[in-house]
């Protein structure tokens, strides 16, 4: 399903906000995410920065961390991918 034009705001609008809660939890490890777009299939695209751009384990991060905790809240969010 995608989203409309009208609806992307107000999902937009949780999921940065989902992204303030999990970024405390990142930037005590010396890294941040930050939201970048999302397409009316559901897709979040985010950029990791500071370590989390480089640690062999952003992906993990990214999949198991990120994308599950506004998977749980926003359930229009298909999956989260980073650039």
């Amino acid at each position: 399903m995608n989203m409309t034009e009208q609806e992307k705001p107000a999902v937009e609008a949780k999921v940065k906000n989902a992204l303030a809660q999990i970024r405390p939890y990142l930037q005590q490890d010396g890294g941040d995410v930050e939201y970048v777009d999302m397409t009316a299939e559901g897709v979040v695209i985010v950029r990791l920065k500071g370590h989390c751009g480089s640690c062999p384990h952003a992906m993990q991060t990214l999949k198991q961390g990120i994308e599950q905790a506004i998977k749980k809240v926003i359930p229009e969010v298909k999956s989260v991918e980073r650039i």
